[in-house]
Formats: C-alpha cells, structure tokens, sequence
C-alpha cells in the first residue's frame, strides 16, 4: 500500500492545476506550471506532448478569476492549443467558443471540449520547447539544491 502522503496545494487554482498535470500525463503530456512564455504573461500549465505539441491550459477557479484576466488571449501565440480548467461548478458559459475547456479538480480532469489546432510557426516552436526545458531543469534543480538557485541570482 502506498504510504506517500498526499499533498494538497494551498490555492484553489494550484489544485486545479495538479489534477490537470495528472490527466495530460496519462495522455503521454508533460507541463510545467507558472510558466512565462514572454515577460508580463505567466501561464498556469504549460503542457509538451509527444509530438512537440505545445498547450496552455489556464486553471479559473471562480466567476471573479475569470473576470479578473486580462491577458488570456495574448496566450494564443504561443501555443497549439488553449484550454480552460475549471471545476464541476464554474459557470462554463462564461468561457468564450474556440477554446479549449478541461473539467478539474485535484485529483484528475477530462476533456470536454478540444481546442482548434493552431500550429506554431517551427521557430517559434522551437523558441517554447527550449524555454520549457529550462524552466523544467531549473525547477528541478531547485527541488534537489535550492540553495544553488539563490546563489545564480546573487
């Protein structure tokens, strides 16, 4: 019997988050969360497929996260897809047609709607897979050494 506790995040948009990053792996996707693509966007999930596909899936936990974000749309260009996450009870008519929208709670999601599929340019692909391989390492590189991050910023 698996004895790992299991560890909620604090944030109701962090647990959607996980659940999601639990789904795209079953699906043979690996992501990153709070991932920036370009300084003054901040993605929740940033999602590689096996492909090289490229997803961003923002989590809304409320009417008030949703109505809150501004910026969404500059996250287009810089993915394939583009998804919402959100709860059993988040008003989905609020969300506009054309997007993606993912059913989440902490434990796991489910596709309701699949996004349009709208390439990257190969450069700019190829700009997203590097960036997350760097963001990737250097969250593990933090997991095991955290002292060695704060000593890069020094």
């Amino acid at each position: 019997m698996d004895q790992t506790p299991d560890i909620l995040p604090q944030m109701p948009g962090q647990r959607l988050a996980r659940g999601v990053a639990r789904a795209l792996r079953a699906m043979d996707f690996v992501s990153v969360e709070e991932f920036v693509p370009t300084p003054g966007l901040r993605v929740d999930v940033l999602a590689l497929g096996p492909k090289g596909e490229i997803w961003v899936i923002e989590c809304k936990s409320s009417r008030a996260d949703y109505l809150a974000d501004q910026k969404w749309t500059g996250y287009l260009e810089w993915c394939d897809r583009f998804f919402w996450a959100v709860d059993a009870d988040f008003p989905t008519e609020l969300l506009p047609d054309g997007s993606g929208l993912i059913l989440a709670d902490a434990y796991g999601a489910e596709i309701i709607r699949m996004s349009p599929d709208t390439p990257l340019a190969p450069a700019r692909r190829k700009v997203m897979v590097q960036k997350f391989a760097r963001h990737a390492a250097s969250r593990l590189q933090g997991l095991r050494d955290p002292t060695a991050l704060i000593s890069a910023w020094v």
